[in-house]
C-alpha cells in the first residue's frame, strides 16, 4: 500500500480512504453452456452488488473508530480493504503503519499445523521475526490461555479457541493500526473482557483503532468516533455518541 502524506504534529493521517468503490458478483446456477457463452462474450450473467459506493474516510494516528450500520452496509468489507486483504475497484487506500487485525476468525491460520506452528507462521505474516515471536512465545501462549492445547493442530480447535490464540499473536506483534471485526461476539465472557482490557491498553498507548461492532455499547464506550455507512455509501462521521444514536 501507498503511504499518505502526514498532516501536522500530533494529527498524522494513519489511513485515508479517498473515493473507494468495491462491487461484487452474485453468481447464480447456471448451465455450461450458459458459462461458456458469458465467458466468450465476455459477460457475466450474474447480478452486482455494490458493497462501497465513493467512501471518503481519514483516520488519525491514535484515534479509535467505529464503523457502523446494520448487516449489508459495507463496514466489513471496508475494513478488509484498510487492511489489504481486498483492493477496491475504485478510489485507493493508504495506510501509514504496522496493521495488525482480526477480521475473520482463524484466518492466516494453517489447519494441519499446530497451535505452536501457528504463532510462529502468523507472527511472520504480522510482520515479526522468528527471535521475536520466540521472545514472545510464552506471553502469547499464557494469553490465549489454551497452553494445553498448543501443540494440538488447530483443525481440532473451536472457533473460541481460534479467537484467544489470534486475538493472543495479534496484540503481541506491537501494531500501530489494529482492525477488529466482530471479533468479541466469539468466547466466553471473561476473555472477551481480557481482550477489551487489552484494547483499552493499546488505544492508551496511542494505537490507532478501527471496530466494526453492534455492540454499541461497547463502540461507545471504547471509541470516541463514529462512522455510519448505509447501503455502501457513508452517510455520517461525527461523535460516537451521535452517530451510535442513529442505530438506536
Amino acid at each position: 500500500m501507498s503511504t499518505p502524506a502526514g498532516t501536522s504534529a500530533g494529527t498524522r493521517t494513519t489511513i485515508r480512504v479517498e473515493g473507494v468503490s468495491k462491487q461484487f458478483h452474485l453468481r447464480h446456477d447456471r448451465s455450461l453452456k450458459q458459462l461458456a457463452i458469458s465467458a466468450f462474450r465476455g459477460k457475466d450473467l450474474g447480478n452486482t452488488f455494490s458493497a462501497l459506493d465513493g467512501v471518503d474516510l481519514t483516520v488519525a494516528e491514535g484515534e479509535a473508530v467505529a464503523l457502523l450500520g446494520l448487516n449489508g452496509s459495507g463496514k466489513s468489507t471496508l475494513l478488509k480493504l484498510i487492511s489489504g486483504v481486498m483492493s477496491p475497484d475504485t478510489g485507493r487506500v493508504l495506510v501509514r503503519g504496522r496493521i495488525a487485525g482480526l477480521i475473520e476468525v482463524g484466518a492466516g491460520f494453517h489447519p494441519d499445523l499446530t497451535g505452536r506452528e501457528n504463532v510462529y507462521l502468523n507472527g511472520a505474516i504480522l510482520g515479526m521475526d522468528e527471535a521475536t515471536i520466540g521472545r514472545r512465545f510464552d506471553e502469547i501462549v499464557a494469553f490465549s490461555e489454551i497452553e494445553q492445547f498448543i501443540d494440538t493442530e488447530v483443525k481440532f480447535y473451536s472457533s473460541g479457541m481460534f479467537l484467544r490464540l489470534a486475538f493472543a499473536v495479534a496484540v503481541h506483534t506491537d501494531p500501530e493500526i489494529f482492525l477488529i471485526d466482530e471479533i468479541l461476539a466469539v468466547g466466553d465472557a471473561p476473555f472477551q473482557q481480557k481482550c477489551l482490557a487489552r484494547i483499552r491498553e493499546l488505544r492508551a498507548e496511542g494505537r490507532t483503532l478501527v471496530i466494526v461492532s453492534h455492540d454499541l455499547n461497547m463502540v461507545e464506550g471504547l471509541c470516541d468516533r463514529g462512522v455510519v455507512l448505509e447501503r455502501g455509501r457513508m452517510v455520517a462521521d461525527e461523535d460516537i455518541t451521535s452517530a451510535v444514536d442513529r442505530l438506536r
